[in-house]
């Protein structure tokens, strides 16, 4: 089929704009009207050492969580809000207690982030017992949303699939041919590093605008809503980017994407 319907191309649309939502980064800043560097100085010592590890343990728990427990394809209905409450509320225990609390709240935050993009996956038609549709649903953490650098496709969405794509595919060969799975395992391990570090960096962002002393514990749960809101926009983009992919074929999907985004390969970068 050389031509999108008039429904999916609006459908397109919608997934172009959640994926180009601004950045958590610039949502943080608009929200307490400071720049988000303001909470630079504010992290301890070692501290992006630390938020570095405590993301690549979060999201091996969420590995996990998606290997054990996310192939349950019942057709339920989506629940966001059930997810942004325990968000939230994990966020009021890092606010609280700040930079300490990170190892214990952002495993859980992630955990139920992964449930929700499991929701919005399953409700694009994805089959979550598929292990490559699971691993699809990790692959929204490493989905940031639009920087002042990103100015086209090409530096953003498209980009951040490209850059996972090996390691997906080992990954998805790996499930496959295992029927016992450890997340331990390196070649999950290397799937999970290079989301963390893409993952890690909106991590940074949450901490350094939770460092802020005036938010506090409500500060934290607000923040945490927004991070959690944040990536359900780029599940529900990427999903329906996906939906259509397996409608269209990736080729034509990517074509309209990019159209979309006023960028237009020359000769020599559709080689």
């Amino acid at each position: 089929m050389s031509t999108m319907k008039t429904t999916d191309l609006a459908a397109l649309k919608q997934a172009h704009g959640l994926l180009h939502t601004p950045s958590l980064a610039i949502q943080a800043a608009n929200l307490i009207g400071k720049p988000i560097e303001i909470g630079l100085e504010m992290l301890p010592e070692g501290g992006r050492d630390m938020i570095m590890k405590a993301t690549r343990v979060s999201l091996k728990k969420a590995t996990d969580v998606a290997i054990s427990t996310l192939g349950d394809n019942t057709k339920q209905k989506a629940s966001p809000w059930w997810h942004k409450a325990g968000v939230a509320a994990s966020g009021a225990v890092g606010g609280a207690f700040g930079m300490g609390a990170l190892a214990v709240e952002l495993p859980i935050s992630t955990v139920l982030m992964l449930r929700s993009i499991g929701d919005i996956a399953r409700a694009e038609g994805e089959d979550i017992t598929n292990p490559q549709a699971q691993l699809e649903c990790l692959t929204v953490f490493a989905l940031g949303g639009e920087t002042e650098g990103d100015d086209n496709a090409e530096t953003g969405y498209y980009a951040a699939r490209y850059g996972l794509a090996r390691a997906m595919a080992e990954a998805v060969e790996h499930l496959a041919r295992n029927a016992v799975v450890d997340a331990g395992s390196p070649i999950l391990i290397r799937f999970i590093t290079q989301i963390a570090e893409r993952f890690s960096i909106q991590v940074s962002e949450k901490v350094m605008v939770q460092a802020i002393p005036i938010l506090g514990a409500i500060g934290g749960a607000t923040i945490n809503t927004l991070f959690i809101d944040h990536f359900q926009n780029m599940a529900r983009g990427h999903f329906i980017v996906r939906r259509l992919e397996r409608q269209y074929g990736a080729e034509l999907v990517q074509k309209e994407f990019n159209r979309l985004s006023g960028f237009t390969p020359t000769d020599d970068t559709s080689a």
